[in-house]
């Protein structure tokens, strides 16, 4: 028997109910309408005393009272529901459904389960004529389902994970006497491939900036990897850091064919001494207080492209008062002037400062124009 409050919860823990058209589901929802030959499809889920659909093609409404709803029975035996005619159905002969609109007289579902298993709704397909339903198709009709809770349940693993990932970043900058940090992150998706740290170690300031490359899921997973390797060890030297989280991409991802683009630099806070260690990355900057712009590059490829230790060199510059260091990743020049994106940085860096700088940047990765992750780091020493 189902444990209807544990099956509610689960309901609830999607976060499905109320929420808009998903062409995912949609699509679904056609492909039941097209192979099985119905007027009407429902991907329907039962909550406490409603049946709310969250694809319908046909019923004209995506709500009805659970106590008539054939989808409940389903949901409450956790099987499969054929009614090949319902006039002669003792269950729902009388149902208002059958006698009057939309006058069901064939029904087919398969439940949708949570995560957990439990029953939360159906697949259904329904016809205004009885017809019959063979094995073959009972058997496409649960492949659809399974579809259906596939791309139900992604969303919602997929939330987890953005959150996860969105834990993972610097809850807070550090802060520093003499120095202006600001730094900042938005996925064009829901999971991102970019992740930057910021942490003070002794006297120096320690900055990482990755980039994954691609898109969803692999990416973010290997960026993980990657943050989880560039991480620990926070006072080793530069290189021997990059170089660990270099063998380690290619002893376990090697036939991905996936690499990581990356950035670590260390600021001595007295001196301004700035070390940084590029690996395939090229996009560190540091903006002079007299308006010049020096492109900071080291040797490196990205990581995973085995390359050998001695080929991961710091270089070494000096970060003087009124000087911003600036690292990004590549998603911030979809969103920039083309024609000349380092005036127009100089210029929001000037009026608005580093963190103005920043929430500018987030701002345009909001927008229609931006087509990737973007993650912005800007430390400018003060004095």
């Amino acid at each position: 028997m189902v444990d209807e409050r544990r099956r509610q919860d689960a309901l609830d823990a999607l976060g499905v109910l109320d929420t808009p058209p998903d062409e995912r589901v949609d699509r679904i929802a056609r492909l039941a309408q097209e192979a099985f030959g119905v007027p009407m499809v429902s991907v329907s889920l039962i909550d406490r005393d409603r049946q709310w659909s969250k694809s319908q093609i046909g019923l004209g409404t995506n709500e009805f009272p659970r106590e008539h709803s054939f989808c409940n029975q389903s949901v409450k035996a956790d099987a499969p529901l054929i009614v090949e005619d319902a006039t002669r159905s003792q269950l729902f002969a009388a149902n208002p459904y059958v006698v009057d609109d939309p006058n069901v007289r064939f029904y087919a579902g398969h439940p949708l389960r949570a995560p957990g298993g439990e029953p939360i709704g159906t697949l259904c397909i329904v016809d205004v004529r009885p017809r019959q339903f063979d094995e073959a198709q009972k058997s496409l009709l649960e492949d659809l389902a399974l579809w259906v809770q596939t791309e139900i349940a992604k969303d919602d693993e997929l939330d987890q994970a953005a959150l996860i990932q969105r834990t993972l970043r610097p809850r807070q900058h550090p802060e520093v006497p003499g120095f202006s940090i600001a730094a900042g992150a938005v996925a064009h998706r829901q999971l991102t491939g970019d992740f930057y740290d910021l942490s003070l170690q002794g006297n120096s300031l320690r900055i990482t900036l990755a980039d994954a490359m691609g898109k969803g899921t692999g990416p973010a997973l290997v960026a993980a990897t990657a943050r989880g390797s560039l991480r620990t060890e926070p006072d080793r030297p530069l290189s021997e850091a990059v170089a660990e989280a270099d063998r380690l991409l290619i002893d376990d991802l090697a036939d991905m064919t996936m690499f990581v683009t990356a950035v670590l630099a260390r600021i001595d806070i007295d001196s301004g001494t700035l070390d940084i260690v590029d690996a395939g990355h090229s996009l560190a900057f540091i903006l002079r207080a007299d308006g010049d712009w020096v492109h900071l590059r080291s040797t490196g490829l990205p990581l995973g492209m085995g390359m050998t230790d001695d080929e991961r060199r710091p270089m070494t510059t000096t970060l003087g008062p009124g000087d911003a260091f600036l690292c990004c990743s590549d998603g911030l020049l979809d969103v920039l002037d083309p024609v000349d994106p380092f005036s127009q940085v100089a210029e929001v860096l000037a009026r608005r400062g580093p963190q103005g700088a920043v929430d500018e940047a987030l701002r345009l990765a909001r927008t229609d124009s931006a087509i990737d992750d973007v993650t912005v780091i800007v430390v400018r020493r003060e004095t």
